[in-house]
């Protein structure tokens, strides 16, 4: 038989178009005209909600960063608008790349792993919009720790057994993801969406998820066991 090929991979930003999702709601309850602002200040607040409560789910997360937008923006929160983004996020798109690509990947033997920032219930809502199987994920608020921390990487290798040789990582956010496999050691597929840069450099880099299946071969090829 050939041996297992692991393929992990962040979603949000990756595999559904986390900014979009998160954008629209803070639009619709923050103001529609400053959007594009109030999505650049959440990337700046959840990385410190999340490095200062590790155990903290995902959702009471998005909660706390759209309660502190809320009281910057001086606008008063409905009750039931608290946690308008975990409540919203199962709906989120999938990127149009995503299912053919995974479909390849698997096809070829590769096993998929998601290591996602958030919720049990979440996920397993993404991962059913994407319409692809995983073999599992690893989960922010099971395992008290949100990457760029290693936590996700050393569960999932207690979790899977997996070959180090034999496992790649793919994901579009290069300070949660492409700093810290890089720190690990783990080659690294960056999905550039948005064009940027960033330092260490990734193992490969692709602007969306085409042709994903040809790169990860490219890193680790078809051997037996």
């Amino acid at each position: 038989m050939p041996a297992a090929r692991w393929a992990t991979f962040d979603c949000y930003g990756t595999l559904v178009d986390w900014n979009s999702g998160v954008q629209a709601q803070l639009g619709r309850l923050l103001g529609s005209s400053d959007s594009d602002r109030l999505l650049a200040r959440y990337h700046q607040i959840e990385p410190r909600v999340q490095r200062e409560h590790p155990t903290m789910s995902y959702r009471d997360v998005m909660a706390a960063v759209l309660a502190e937008l809320a009281v910057a923006e001086s606008v008063s929160l409905a009750p039931d608008e608290r946690d308008a983004l975990g409540r919203s996020l199962p709906a989120w798109p999938v990127f149009d790349d995503v299912a053919p690509a995974l479909t390849e990947v698997r096809d070829r033997g590769w096993r998929l792993v998601a290591l996602t920032n958030s919720d049990r219930d979440l996920i397993e809502a993404s991962i059913a919009a994407i319409g692809v199987p995983f073999d599992g994920a690893i989960v922010a608020s099971e395992i008290g720790s949100y990457k760029p921390a290693h936590g996700h990487w050393r569960a999932f290798r207690e979790t899977f057994g997996a070959d180090e040789r034999r496992h790649v990582h793919v994901a579009q956010s290069h300070f949660h993801d492409i700093v810290p496999a890089s720190e690990l050691g783990i080659p690294s597929i960056w999905i550039n969406r948005l064009g940027e840069r960033g330092d260490p450099p990734p193992t490969r880099e692709l602007p969306d998820l085409r042709g994903l299946a040809d790169v990860l071969d490219g890193l680790v090829g078809t051997t037996r066991s």
